[in-house]
């Protein structure tokens, strides 16, 4: 059985994306493996680490068991939930958990409703998209789940043979049954006598979906991904954060950040092959 890991930290944008993630799960027929990592603060003295590590454990344990309370609900019992309580550093956990279980992929919010909560989930949300090497789904608060009959992938079109993770976007593509729009940015008034080419490429590794092409030139590359993925009312948005190329230089310039922190679709990061 597919499982869908959900990072939590119970928070109410936290929640938003385990209720996003439970009713997907019922969609596709997959369980779900609620995580929450915490971390050790400094104790004083007059209070010995051991009191401190088992009252932060058993507030989270509480937490955890109201949060699955809730998804049980919603989901109408109809989803197999666990959890798991971790201690130490967000991501690391988090990676090892994801090595352990092979996720079908990883659901954690992506803002938050004050100033310190946007800051702390962001923070996890954008490291995330850069680094974990697992389908990363990224909820903002305002997303609700329904049936995604429209699945977006931005990319620049550049090797896409070496870059593209084929089976996961098959994988997503038909088990939703959905269509697949293809979104190339470039620089304003910029033509690239590759494009047909890589297209072509695309068309025949995605075989046999038969993904629908959209080119847009702009000088402002997050800005017309978001507009597009809201005119077009993309249901989930795929980006391919890779180590080099189109979203290595937006990396810079903190674009991605942009698009995880402030886009109203839920953005689906998936890493290179290998």
């Amino acid at each position: 059985m597919k499982t869908i890991i959900v990072a939590t930290d119970f928070s109410p944008t936290a929640v938003n994306a385990s209720n996003y993630a439970v009713e997907m799960a019922v969609g596709i027929g997959a369980s779900l493996l609620l995580l929450h990592v915490y971390e050790i603060p400094e104790v004083s003295p007059e209070v010995p680490a051991a009191v401190t590590v088992t009252v932060i454990r058993e507030h989270a344990q509480i937490a955890i068991n109201k949060e699955v309370a809730g998804l049980i609900a919603r989901s109408d019992n109809k989803v197999k939930i666990e959890t798991e309580l971790r201690v130490g550093q967000f991501f690391h956990q988090l990676d090892l958990v994801c090595q352990r279980v092979h996720p079908y992929c990883v659901v954690m919010g992506s803002q938050g409703t004050t100033a310190l909560a946007h800051l702390f989930l962001g923070s996890h949300a954008v490291y995330a998209v850069k680094n974990l090497n697992w389908p990363l789904i990224t909820v903002p608060l305002t997303a609700r789940f329904s049936q995604i009959k429209k699945i977006g992938l931005a990319c620049d079109f550049h090797h896409m043979k070496d870059i593209l993770p084929v089976e996961v976007i098959r994988q997503m593509v038909t088990g939703f049954d959905a269509e697949l729009h293809i979104l190339n940015t470039g620089k304003e008034n910029e033509f690239n006598e590759d494009i047909v080419h890589e297209s072509g490429v695309i068309r025949n590794l995605l075989a046999p979906i038969q993904p629908i092409y959209h080119f847009i030139s702009s000088t402002n590359v997050d800005e017309s991904i978001m507009s597009f993925a809201e005119k077009m009312n993309i249901d989930l948005l795929m980006v391919l954060p890779r180590r080099h190329g189109f979203f290595d230089s937006l990396l810079h310039r903190s674009h991605v950040k942009k698009l995880v922190l402030h886009s109203h679709v839920p953005v689906l990061s998936l890493h290179q092959p290998g």
